[in-house]
């Protein structure tokens, strides 16, 4: 029987963990939807500082190396599973992974199957078991070797107020308690003998299930005594007595035996792998967009967690892009779902486009959404009434997410760069178009600001065909009229004017003796990689990736590439811990740093990033100003 044969697959998976844990039916869906790949020996399966991973694999013959920062981690042999720790986190690849023998293979699982899986109490002991043990690619991932977070106290991860009742309660009381909690499980005060609890699931199968009355007490479907932590025990080592006990729930107790709330495995599960993953399932999950704005409540408390847990800014904006997208496409989901059951003609094929930070994954709490809509006209549009309707659609759907995203606390770009706005809804045709007029015509009245705007544009539902409006820019390097005009845009981009201790702030208005780290840090660098990217004909939108390849490319010498990278690196990094101060004061978040906020040593460093961005603009004008001389004379 041929190793792509669905018995075959499965039979493989059911002899190594996580899959000999699931019934048959779980490890046959997953067989039906693996794909054999086959790799020559040195061929790399995904580089470290990929985007998060896409399939979750399985070794199916040969070895695979895990390679970080040059160095071999582990060698895998057949039926061990990798990348699932990006996949959890959101986060880029902390690893390379690099077939060895010459005949490796492996089997690919679809994220969203893979997922699925792992979500299951099988698959998070799975997690748990392979995620909390020293070392784990996780330490590469999260660019930290010593820290185990593991070894951090469980009382630290309890997300609000337990809900409490007495064992007399009526089921339904403590079913609308609950709710109301909005509590995956109540806690039953049995007095001297401890407590009790009862879970949804309890609910589900004790209650309704069963056909026990709702007006009868909890105490005839508890579990008592509950099994309970004291708050200072390790997350780690609750977490995998939880899964030995086969426990999803475990009530936190105070050194005086009060009860302080209840952790989750899935809790217990992020804390190793830095995880949005239980936040993006939640968010998956949601039926309603009232649910969705109460589960993106956690999008800052999360971020906040991240700094806590020294993740770089870099991840943690990547994380929370990653959110965000996650929201976008349930938004989408529901609208469309709704626009079904009115039994509305079915749309276009089209795409959403992240645009700006959102879409070079560098957004933080105070960032705005940049989005657009690209529609793939066909034949049911017929004559330009047709299409006039279609787009017409696409705006109203465009508008009812920006809406759901507004509720769910995320502002739209105050520049009006919003799926909400004809102008950014257009099919692809008119997209490429209007690109390629700027191409031509770079003096158009903001054509170089909405140029920037298209290059840092990425789908994120929809039709995934690379980026159909960016990849037109590709061919800029055939026109130095853009070039020169967005060279001068990269250098036109300054800190604001006046010094204080060696540091640029602003004279005055609202934020008058404080540093603007965004415009004055982020935006010139911003600018400067994404003219680099450009001219080497490169329309990634990642700034360190721009960076990297214009560096390759000549177009930024590779030292100023590598400078700007660290000042880039090192100015998020202030960003974020900024902005957490604030949130934890319950302040909106922005980017005004004042400059007794740091210390004389973060003084002494940022104020040479910014000395180093200013000479690097100095350098990029003096030589756009020679081109054009040159052409002109």
């Amino acid at each position: 029987m041929s190793d792509y044969s669905t018995p075959e697959i499965a039979r493989f998976l059911r002899g190594y963990p996580p899959f000999d844990a699931l019934d048959a039916a779980a490890v046959a869906r997953v067989a039906s939807a693996a794909e054999l790949e086959s790799f020559s020996a040195g061929t790399v399966i995904f580089s470290q500082g990929d985007d998060p991973v896409t399939y979750l694999r399985v070794v199916r013959s040969g070895s695979v190396e895990i390679i970080a920062n040059g160095r071999v981690l582990d060698l895998l042999d057949e039926g061990e599973v990798f990348g699932h720790a990006s996949m959890l986190s959101g986060l880029p690849t902390g690893f390379e992974a690099r077939a060895v023998a010459q005949d490796t293979s492996c089997y690919r699982i679809p994220v969203k199957l893979a997922e699925e899986l792992l979500a299951a109490p099988e698959g998070l002991r799975y997690v748990a078991r392979t995620l909390l043990a020293e070392p784990t690619d996780l330490h590469a991932l999260a660019r930290e070797a010593t820290r185990n977070l593991a070894d951090d106290p469980v009382g630290g991860l309890l997300r609000g107020d337990p809900v409490v009742c007495t064992p007399d309660t009526p089921i339904r009381e403590a079913a609308t308690r609950m709710s109301e909690g909005m509590a995956t499980a109540i806690i039953v005060d049995l007095g001297d003998r401890g407590w009790g609890i009862v879970t949804d699931r309890d609910l589900r199968v004790k209650v309704v299930a069963a056909g026990i009355s709702a007006d009868a007490p909890v105490s005839q479907v508890m579990s008592a005594p509950a099994f309970t932590s004291a708050a200072d025990r390790p997350a780690g080592a609750v977490l995998l007595e939880m899964f030995d006990r086969g426990l999803r729930h475990c009530p936190v107790l105070s050194p005086a035996g009060r009860v302080l709330g209840v952790v989750e495995d899935m809790d217990l599960v992020a804390v190793r792998t830095r995880s949005s993953f239980y936040l993006r399932l939640r968010i998956a999950e949601a039926e309603s967009v009232a649910e969705l704005q109460s589960v993106a409540r956690e999008l800052r408390p999360m971020v906040v967690s991240l700094h806590d847990a020294q993740v770089a800014a870099a991840n943690v904006m990547a994380v929370y892009a990653v959110c965000v997208d996650t929201l976008t496409r349930r938004l989408l989901e529901l609208e469309r779902a709704r626009l079904d059951a009115e039994g509305a003609a079915p749309l276009p094929k089209f795409a959403w486009l992240a645009m700006g930070s959102q879409a070079r994954r560098e957004a933080l709490p105070s960032s705005d959404v940049d989005s657009a809509i690209v529609w793939f006209p066909d034949s049911r549009a017929g004559d330009d009434a047709g299409a006039d309707a279609l787009r017409g659609r696409l705006l109203a759907l465009g508008r009812a997410v920006m809406d759901g995203l507004a509720g769910c606390g995320l502002r739209a770009d105050e520049n009006g760069v919003s799926a909400a706005q004809p102008a950014f809804v257009r099919s692809v045709e008119s997209w490429q178009r209007v690109a390629r007029s700027w191409l031509e015509d770079p003096g158009q009245e903001k054509a170089l600001v909405l140029t920037s705007t298209l290059l840092d544009s990425r789908p994120v539902w929809g039709v995934h065909t690379g980026t159909p409006v960016a990849d037109t820019f590709r061919l800029a390097p055939d026109h130095p009229a853009l070039l020169r005009q967005l060279a001068r845009l990269a250098v036109s981009a300054r800190p604001p004017t006046g010094f204080l201790r060696g540091l640029v702030v602003e004279h005055g208005g609202e934020h008058a003796g404080r540093l603007d780290l965004k415009e004055g840090g982020t935006k010139p660098i911003l600018a400067l990689a994404r003219w680099g990217a450009i001219a080497a004909g490169v329309t990634i939108a990642s700034t360190p990736e721009r960076l990297h390849a214009a560096g390759a490319a000549g177009t930024l010498p590779d030292g100023e590439a590598e400078t700007l990278h660290d000042a880039f690196a090192l100015i998020n990094n202030l960003r974020l811990a900024h902005q957490v101060m604030q949130l934890r004061g319950g302040a909106e978040p922005d980017d005004h740093l004042a400059p007794d906020e740091l210390s004389d040593l973060m003084r002494a460093q940022l104020r040479e990033a910014f000395r180093a961005i200013s000479a690097i603009q100095k350098r990029v004008a003096a030589e756009a100003g020679a081109r054009i001389a040159r052409v002109g004379s």
